[in-house]
């Protein structure tokens, strides 16, 4: 099986790449300038042959994609509407990394993969903007939806709070926000098991199981640092004038991967215990 990575310079594509390696698949990674998803020339030219193609490029900078819509909107979704016509064109299974800025936030139980989107802010509009492109011009794609995404090649949540722990006394985080911490090698894992169970084309869920606020997981991130986790304090989001909405509830659920069998990634809190030792190993 051909493999294709799409970004695999990043934090997710490098580990994705790295395992896929491991397991003995053949593997082509890509990444500007060796590709531009927003070009059908350099995506007929570099995309000839694959049996699956993970796409894992996007424009995520939340914040700035409010004043550069159009340039998000550019990579978030004309990128992945033509990525899926050329996979469906060389017969290829197009994997797309999407995100929880679909949905308001507003919910307080997991949303279902089949929940409505509802995106409040730029980003999510444009990612959502890209998951309807894509299954309007492909029937072989698997949507998977992450969120709070952390490792160890890449800045990240986990590496920025430590890293502040070494210049203050104190950190003040968000409790009115929850999601579910997710390491990317357990995503780039799943990626491999639904593309080896022959996954039914469809939106499938990526994240850790259970769910836990900014203030519980950054305690839990200051305690693997080897410092004391009570020097992490409480405000809330109204306390930061951020540009972009940010979603109060990214808790997603994972019917869709069970109902194939396969199981979803484990707790958040006893993954990131496995986690932490590999993603702040460079920061000591």
């Amino acid at each position: 099986m051909q493999w294709v990575i799409i970004g695999a310079n990043g934090m997710l594509g490098t580990d994705l790449v790295n395992m896929l390696r491991n397991r003995g698949e053949a593997v082509r990674a890509l990444d500007v300038p060796e590709i531009d998803i927003t070009s059908e020339d350099s995506l007929n030219s570099a995309l000839a042959v694959a049996d699956v193609v993970v796409n894992c490029a996007a424009f995520t900078a939340v914040d700035p994609a409010e004043e550069q819509e159009n340039v998000a909107f550019t990579v978030n979704a004309t990128g992945p509407q033509l990525l899926a016509r050329r996979t469906r064109e060389i017969n290829a299974r197009l994997v797309h990394i999407s995100t929880d800025y679909v949905f308001s936030g507003d919910a307080d139980t997991p949303y279902a993969e089949n929940a409505a989107m509802a995106p409040k802010g730029a980003y999510g509009r444009t990612k959502a903007a890209g998951e309807w492109a894509i299954r309007c011009e492909t029937d072989d794609y698997l949507i998977v939806r992450t969120a709070w995404l952390y490792g160890a090649h890449g800045k990240c949540f986990p590496k920025t709070m430590a890293k502040l722990s070494d210049t203050h006394p104190t950190l003040s985080v968000v409790t009115d926000e929850f999601g579910q911490p997710t390491w990317t090698v357990d995503l780039a894992d799943l990626i491999y098991r639904l593309v080896k169970a022959d996954a039914p084309s469809g939106i499938y869920h990526g994240t850790a199981a259970g769910k836990a606020n900014w203030f519980e997981f950054t305690k839990e991130i200051i305690k693997s640092y080897g410092k004391d986790p009570a020097i992490v304090g409480e405000t809330t989001a109204a306390a930061f004038n951020r540009p972009a909405p940010r979603p109060h509830y990214s808790v997603l659920g994972h019917d869709a991967l069970e109902q194939i069998g396969v199981t979803p990634i484990g707790d958040w809190k006893e993954r990131w215990e496995v986690a932490a030792p590999t993603v702040l190993a460079d920061l000591g």
